[in-house]
């Protein structure tokens, strides 16, 4: 219908009001679809993020799993993610040996710590165990009290587990 058309007593528009009002319909719809996708329904998680151990949660016992974890709250036993990265924050507080891929420490770990990968101790981490990697990173100013053992991919080290040193200074294994 034209505006020379309408019905008696419906009100006319003029081009500028038929724009705003188009313009009011189309960010309506706008907002009804992103409200949908983002608001209403949250997006999945995705590989990328990690499960996340919350500040005021303390675990005890096992973790174990296929995906990556950052924590951010006290952790007592053992971690095991092969193939994925731990995350120990600022706040968190970790007894616990770990096994992962990766594991990166802001935080306090006492334990021992096996990544296939690497070990990234930064600069306000402490870690009081032992460390076997491949690759290792102790930042400038971190805490670091244990042993290291670097290991290439495939490689098992022979250990001894004990040693003596005899009167005539030969090493023996105990």
């Amino acid at each position: 219908m034209s505006k020379e058309q309408t019905q008696p007593g419906t009100p006319t528009l003029s081009s500028s009001e038929e724009l705003t009002l188009s313009s009011v319909r189309l960010a309506a719809n706008h907002e009804a679809a992103t409200m949908r996708t983002s608001s209403t329904f949250p997006a999945s998680p995705t590989a990328a993020d990690p499960a996340t151990i919350g500040r005021s949660l303390q675990i005890k016992g096992e973790v174990i799993g296929s995906e990556s974890l950052y924590i951010d709250g006290k952790v007592e036993g053992a971690i095991t993610l092969h193939g994925s990265r731990v995350t120990v924050s600022w706040d968190a507080q970790v007894s616990a040996n770990i096994i992962a891929r990766e594991v990166v420490i802001f935080g306090k770990v006492r334990g021992n710590i096996t990544a296939s990968d690497r070990v990234d101790i930064r600069s306000e981490g402490c870690v009081t165990g032992d460390v076997i990697a491949q690759r290792i990173t102790i930042g400038d100013g971190a805490f670091f009290k244990g042993g290291i053992d670097i290991s290439k991919p495939g490689q098992q080290k022979d250990r001894i587990v004990g040693a003596e040193i005899s009167a005539n200074g030969a090493q023996t294994a105990a």
